[in-house]
Protein backbone atom coordinates (compact mmCIF):
# COMPACT_ATOMS: atom_id res chain seq x y z
CA UNK A 1 0.00 0.00 0.00
CA UNK A 2 1.44 3.35 -1.03
CA UNK A 3 1.14 6.05 1.63
CA UNK A 4 1.87 9.17 0.94
CA UNK A 5 2.01 11.53 4.41
CA UNK A 6 2.15 15.62 3.69
CA UNK A 7 2.60 17.95 6.75
CA UNK A 8 5.04 20.07 8.74
CA UNK A 9 8.91 18.76 8.36
CA UNK A 10 10.09 20.45 11.61
CA UNK A 11 13.05 20.70 14.50
CA UNK A 12 11.37 20.67 17.84
CA UNK A 13 12.71 22.77 20.98
CA UNK A 14 11.97 21.12 23.94
CA UNK A 15 12.26 22.36 27.39
CA UNK A 16 10.55 21.94 31.15
CA UNK A 17 9.25 24.05 33.48
CA UNK A 18 9.71 22.50 37.10
CA UNK A 19 6.49 24.43 38.17
CA UNK A 20 2.85 25.37 36.84
CA UNK A 21 2.15 28.05 34.15
CA UNK A 22 -1.56 28.89 35.87
CA UNK A 23 0.32 30.13 39.53
CA UNK A 24 2.16 32.54 37.13
CA UNK A 25 -1.29 34.18 35.24
CA UNK A 26 -3.68 36.63 36.63
CA UNK A 27 -6.85 36.13 35.20
CA UNK A 28 -7.46 39.94 35.03
CA UNK A 29 -4.25 40.60 33.59
CA UNK A 30 -4.52 38.32 30.48
CA UNK A 31 -4.62 41.17 27.85
CA UNK A 32 -1.53 42.65 28.82
CA UNK A 33 0.08 39.28 29.43
CA UNK A 34 4.05 39.44 29.28
CA UNK A 35 5.47 36.56 31.44
CA UNK A 36 8.61 34.60 31.22
CA UNK A 37 9.76 31.02 32.03
CA UNK A 38 12.95 29.97 34.04
CA UNK A 39 13.70 26.40 32.45
CA UNK A 40 14.93 23.29 33.65
CA UNK A 41 16.51 21.96 30.05
CA UNK A 42 16.29 22.09 26.71
CA UNK A 43 16.12 18.92 24.01
CA UNK A 44 16.38 19.66 20.47
CA UNK A 45 14.86 16.97 18.44
CA UNK A 46 13.63 16.21 15.01
CA UNK A 47 9.77 16.63 14.72
CA UNK A 48 7.12 17.52 12.75
CA UNK A 49 4.23 16.52 12.32
CA UNK A 50 4.39 14.94 8.72
CA UNK A 51 7.94 13.70 9.73
CA UNK A 52 6.66 12.36 12.76
CA UNK A 53 3.41 10.36 11.72
CA UNK A 54 6.12 9.00 8.68
CA UNK A 55 8.93 7.79 11.27
CA UNK A 56 6.31 5.90 13.09
CA UNK A 57 4.94 4.31 10.10
CA UNK A 58 8.51 3.47 9.19
CA UNK A 59 9.61 2.12 12.58
CA UNK A 60 6.44 -0.46 12.12
CA UNK A 61 7.84 -1.72 9.02
CA UNK A 62 5.71 0.32 6.29
CA UNK A 63 8.04 2.37 4.03
CA UNK A 64 6.02 5.95 3.47
CA UNK A 65 6.51 8.49 1.59
CA UNK A 66 7.04 11.79 2.67
CA UNK A 67 6.00 14.90 1.41
CA UNK A 68 6.80 18.66 2.56
CA UNK A 69 9.21 21.39 2.00
CA UNK A 70 12.46 21.85 4.12
CA UNK A 71 15.82 23.87 4.36
CA UNK A 72 19.48 23.13 3.39
CA UNK A 73 19.81 22.32 6.89
CA UNK A 74 18.20 19.20 6.62
CA UNK A 75 20.93 16.56 5.67
CA UNK A 76 21.24 15.29 8.99
CA UNK A 77 17.51 14.62 9.39
CA UNK A 78 16.78 13.26 5.72
CA UNK A 79 19.52 10.52 6.51
CA UNK A 80 17.95 9.84 9.93
CA UNK A 81 14.66 9.08 8.30
CA UNK A 82 16.02 7.29 5.40
CA UNK A 83 17.71 5.05 7.77
CA UNK A 84 14.24 4.20 9.40
CA UNK A 85 12.32 3.46 6.50
CA UNK A 86 10.86 6.78 5.33
CA UNK A 87 11.40 7.79 1.34
CA UNK A 88 12.43 11.09 1.12
CA UNK A 89 12.50 11.82 -2.81
CA UNK A 90 9.66 13.50 -2.74
CA UNK A 91 10.67 16.44 0.10
CA UNK A 92 11.73 19.68 -1.44
CA UNK A 93 15.01 21.18 -0.35
CA UNK A 94 14.93 25.51 -0.21
CA UNK A 95 18.26 27.02 -0.78
CA UNK A 96 17.17 29.98 1.24
CA UNK A 97 14.84 28.99 4.41
CA UNK A 98 15.94 27.40 7.44
CA UNK A 99 13.67 24.19 8.24
CA UNK A 100 10.46 25.25 10.56
CA UNK A 101 10.99 24.89 14.02
CA UNK A 102 8.62 23.95 16.90
CA UNK A 103 9.68 26.03 20.78
CA UNK A 104 7.66 24.33 23.09
CA UNK A 105 7.54 24.16 27.04
CA UNK A 106 5.45 21.88 29.06
CA UNK A 107 4.79 22.39 32.65
CA UNK A 108 4.50 19.79 36.01
CA UNK A 109 0.59 19.61 34.48
CA UNK A 110 1.82 18.84 31.31
CA UNK A 111 0.55 21.92 30.02
CA UNK A 112 2.30 23.80 27.36
CA UNK A 113 3.26 26.60 25.87
CA UNK A 114 4.10 26.86 21.75
CA UNK A 115 5.35 28.88 19.20
CA UNK A 116 6.19 27.30 15.51
CA UNK A 117 8.35 29.37 12.51
CA UNK A 118 7.39 27.79 9.67
CA UNK A 119 10.29 29.02 7.21
CA UNK A 120 10.65 26.82 4.37
CA UNK A 121 7.19 25.08 4.98
CA UNK A 122 5.47 27.39 2.91
CA UNK A 123 7.11 26.47 0.00
CA UNK A 124 5.01 22.94 0.20
CA UNK A 125 2.27 24.25 -1.72
CA UNK A 126 4.50 24.54 -4.93
CA UNK A 127 4.21 20.70 -4.61
CA UNK A 128 1.71 18.30 -7.02
CA UNK A 129 0.90 15.03 -6.10
CA UNK A 130 0.12 14.20 -9.80
CA UNK A 131 4.21 13.54 -10.35
CA UNK A 132 4.75 11.75 -7.29
CA UNK A 133 2.05 9.20 -7.85
CA UNK A 134 3.86 8.51 -11.44
CA UNK A 135 7.29 8.01 -9.76
CA UNK A 136 5.30 5.63 -7.12
CA UNK A 137 3.54 3.79 -9.60
CA UNK A 138 0.05 5.13 -7.85
CA UNK A 139 -0.70 6.21 -4.60
CA UNK A 140 -3.72 4.85 -2.30
CA UNK A 141 -4.00 7.01 0.87
CA UNK A 142 -2.45 10.57 1.35
CA UNK A 143 -2.63 12.02 4.96
CA UNK A 144 -2.62 15.66 4.75
CA UNK A 145 -1.17 17.17 8.17
CA UNK A 146 -0.71 20.44 9.10
CA UNK A 147 1.37 22.20 7.08
CA UNK A 148 1.19 25.50 5.19
CA UNK A 149 -2.55 25.81 4.53
CA UNK A 150 -2.42 26.82 0.94
CA UNK A 151 0.03 23.70 0.79
CA UNK A 152 -3.23 21.46 2.89
CA UNK A 153 -6.11 22.81 0.59
CA UNK A 154 -3.97 21.78 -2.64
CA UNK A 155 -3.27 18.14 -1.62
CA UNK A 156 -6.81 18.46 -0.59
CA UNK A 157 -7.54 18.93 -3.86
CA UNK A 158 -5.61 17.13 -5.52
CA UNK A 159 -6.54 14.08 -4.10
CA UNK A 160 -10.44 15.07 -5.06
CA UNK A 161 -9.26 15.63 -8.72
CA UNK A 162 -7.01 11.96 -9.10
CA UNK A 163 -9.84 10.44 -7.09
CA UNK A 164 -6.80 9.22 -4.12
CA UNK A 165 -8.80 8.19 -0.68
CA UNK A 166 -7.09 11.12 1.66
CA UNK A 167 -7.03 11.64 5.22
CA UNK A 168 -8.04 14.69 7.15
CA UNK A 169 -6.00 15.88 9.66
CA UNK A 170 -5.98 19.55 10.42
CA UNK A 171 -4.92 19.62 13.78
CA UNK A 172 -2.97 22.57 14.87
CA UNK A 173 -4.45 24.78 11.88
CA UNK A 174 -7.66 24.54 13.07
CA UNK A 175 -7.48 27.55 15.38
CA UNK A 176 -6.51 29.73 12.63
CA UNK A 177 -9.06 28.68 9.88
CA UNK A 178 -12.55 29.36 9.44
CA UNK A 179 -15.38 27.47 9.38
CA UNK A 180 -15.85 27.17 5.40
CA UNK A 181 -11.50 26.28 5.09
CA UNK A 182 -12.26 23.95 7.74
CA UNK A 183 -14.69 22.04 5.65
CA UNK A 184 -12.78 22.40 1.98
CA UNK A 185 -10.26 20.11 4.23
CA UNK A 186 -12.81 17.61 5.51
CA UNK A 187 -15.44 16.82 3.57
CA UNK A 188 -15.01 13.83 1.62
CA UNK A 189 -11.91 12.26 3.27
CA UNK A 190 -11.74 8.99 4.11
CA UNK A 191 -10.65 9.42 7.34
CA UNK A 192 -11.18 12.36 10.18
CA UNK A 193 -8.09 12.61 12.57
CA UNK A 194 -8.60 15.06 15.73
CA UNK A 195 -8.12 15.15 19.32
CA UNK A 196 -11.41 15.70 21.69
CA UNK A 197 -11.00 19.37 21.75
CA UNK A 198 -9.87 19.66 18.07
CA UNK A 199 -13.02 17.68 17.49
CA UNK A 200 -15.34 20.33 19.70
CA UNK A 201 -13.41 22.86 17.51
CA UNK A 202 -14.55 21.74 13.74
CA UNK A 203 -18.27 21.25 15.13
CA UNK A 204 -18.07 24.71 16.35
CA UNK A 205 -16.21 26.61 13.59
CA UNK A 206 -18.01 25.36 10.81
CA UNK A 207 -21.44 24.56 11.99
CA UNK A 208 -22.17 20.99 11.41
CA UNK A 209 -23.08 18.36 13.80
CA UNK A 210 -21.25 15.44 15.31
CA UNK A 211 -23.77 13.16 12.69
CA UNK A 212 -23.59 15.86 10.01
CA UNK A 213 -19.45 15.48 10.02
CA UNK A 214 -19.70 11.80 10.39
CA UNK A 215 -21.83 11.38 7.32
CA UNK A 216 -19.31 13.33 4.94
CA UNK A 217 -16.25 11.34 5.96
CA UNK A 218 -15.57 7.78 6.49
CA UNK A 219 -14.11 7.01 9.49
CA UNK A 220 -13.82 9.62 12.19
CA UNK A 221 -11.26 9.05 14.70
CA UNK A 222 -11.09 11.10 17.82
CA UNK A 223 -8.16 10.66 20.64
CA UNK A 224 -9.04 11.27 23.98
CA UNK A 225 -5.67 11.82 25.96
CA UNK A 226 -5.80 9.54 28.83
CA UNK A 227 -9.02 8.23 28.04
CA UNK A 228 -7.81 6.09 25.24
CA UNK A 229 -9.22 6.32 21.22
CA UNK A 230 -12.91 6.84 19.81
CA UNK A 231 -13.64 5.03 16.20
CA UNK A 232 -16.69 6.11 14.73
CA UNK A 233 -17.93 4.94 11.36
CA UNK A 234 -21.53 5.72 9.61
CA UNK A 235 -23.80 2.60 9.89
CA UNK A 236 -21.90 0.85 13.16
CA UNK A 237 -21.24 1.45 16.75
CA UNK A 238 -18.67 3.11 18.34
CA UNK A 239 -15.27 1.66 19.08
CA UNK A 240 -13.54 3.19 22.48
CA UNK A 241 -10.14 1.99 23.15
CA UNK A 242 -8.39 2.21 26.27
CA UNK A 243 -4.46 3.46 26.62
CA UNK A 244 -2.35 0.86 27.71
CA UNK A 245 -0.39 1.87 31.39
CA UNK A 246 2.77 3.84 30.89
CA UNK A 247 5.89 2.65 32.29
CA UNK A 248 6.38 6.69 33.16
CA UNK A 249 5.73 9.90 31.55
CA UNK A 250 8.42 12.10 29.98
CA UNK A 251 6.33 14.30 27.56
CA UNK A 252 3.49 14.26 25.53
CA UNK A 253 4.81 16.21 22.20
CA UNK A 254 3.98 14.07 19.32
CA UNK A 255 1.72 11.42 21.42
CA UNK A 256 -1.02 12.11 18.65
CA UNK A 257 1.14 11.90 15.76
CA UNK A 258 2.00 8.24 16.68
CA UNK A 259 -1.07 7.29 17.27
CA UNK A 260 -2.13 8.52 14.15
CA UNK A 261 0.89 6.59 12.66
CA UNK A 262 -0.01 3.12 14.28
CA UNK A 263 -3.50 3.79 13.07
CA UNK A 264 -2.69 3.80 9.60
CA UNK A 265 -0.16 1.48 9.62
CA UNK A 266 -2.61 -1.31 10.87
CA UNK A 267 -4.94 0.34 8.13
CA UNK A 268 -2.04 -0.70 5.77
CA UNK A 269 -1.88 -4.27 6.75
CA UNK A 270 -5.81 -4.70 6.28
CA UNK A 271 -6.73 -4.56 10.23
CA UNK A 272 -9.96 -3.88 11.64
CA UNK A 273 -10.57 -0.87 13.26
CA UNK A 274 -10.39 -1.65 16.87
CA UNK A 275 -7.02 -3.44 16.19
CA UNK A 276 -6.28 -0.14 14.39
CA UNK A 277 -6.66 2.16 16.90
CA UNK A 278 -5.06 -0.55 19.48
CA UNK A 279 -1.89 -0.03 17.83
CA UNK A 280 -2.09 3.53 17.43
CA UNK A 281 -2.58 3.87 21.31
CA UNK A 282 0.51 1.57 21.63
CA UNK A 283 2.50 3.81 19.87
CA UNK A 284 1.54 6.72 21.02
CA UNK A 285 2.52 4.91 24.49
CA UNK A 286 6.01 4.94 23.44
CA UNK A 287 6.31 8.18 22.61
CA UNK A 288 4.98 9.52 25.85
CA UNK A 289 7.68 7.47 27.96
CA UNK A 290 9.90 8.93 26.06
CA UNK A 291 11.48 12.50 25.59
CA UNK A 292 11.45 13.75 21.41
CA UNK A 293 8.75 12.77 19.37
CA UNK A 294 11.08 10.03 16.89
CA UNK A 295 13.56 8.84 19.89
CA UNK A 296 11.29 5.74 20.88
CA UNK A 297 13.11 2.08 20.16
CA UNK A 298 11.63 -1.22 20.18
CA UNK A 299 11.65 -4.32 19.30
CA UNK A 300 9.41 -6.42 16.94
CA UNK A 301 8.92 -8.85 19.98
CA UNK A 302 9.05 -6.23 22.53
CA UNK A 303 6.01 -4.58 21.15
CA UNK A 304 4.38 -7.93 20.40
CA UNK A 305 4.41 -8.55 23.83
CA UNK A 306 3.38 -5.45 25.27
CA UNK A 307 0.56 -5.11 23.09
CA UNK A 308 -0.61 -8.93 24.35
CA UNK A 309 -0.19 -7.29 27.89
CA UNK A 310 -2.65 -4.35 27.06
CA UNK A 311 -5.14 -5.96 24.70
CA UNK A 312 -4.91 -9.39 24.21
CA UNK A 313 -3.55 -12.21 22.93
CA UNK A 314 -6.13 -12.59 19.78
CA UNK A 315 -5.24 -9.51 18.73
CA UNK A 316 -1.30 -9.55 19.21
CA UNK A 317 -1.16 -12.88 17.19
CA UNK A 318 -2.65 -10.66 14.26
CA UNK A 319 -0.05 -8.12 14.42
CA UNK A 320 2.22 -10.30 14.76
CA UNK A 321 1.61 -11.89 11.90
CA UNK A 322 2.48 -8.22 9.87
CA UNK A 323 5.26 -7.12 11.51
CA UNK A 324 7.31 -9.82 11.48
CA UNK A 325 6.57 -10.27 8.05
CA UNK A 326 6.94 -6.11 7.38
Amino acid sequence: MNVVVTGSIATDHLMTFPGKFVDALIPDKLDSLSVSFLVDGLEVRRGGVGANIAFGMGVLGLKPTLVGAVGSDFADYNAWLTRHGVDTDSVHISDDLHTARFVCTTDQNASQIASFYPGAMGLARNIELAPIAARLGGIDLVVIGPNDPEAMRRHTQDCRDQGIAFVADPSQQLSSMSGDEIIELIDGATYLFTNEYEAALTESKTGWSADRILDSVGTRVTTLGSKGARVESKGQQAIEVPVPAEERIADPTGVGDAFRAGYLSATAWGLEPRLCAQVGSLLATYVVETVGTQEYYFTTDQFIARFEQAYGADGAESLGAHLKSA
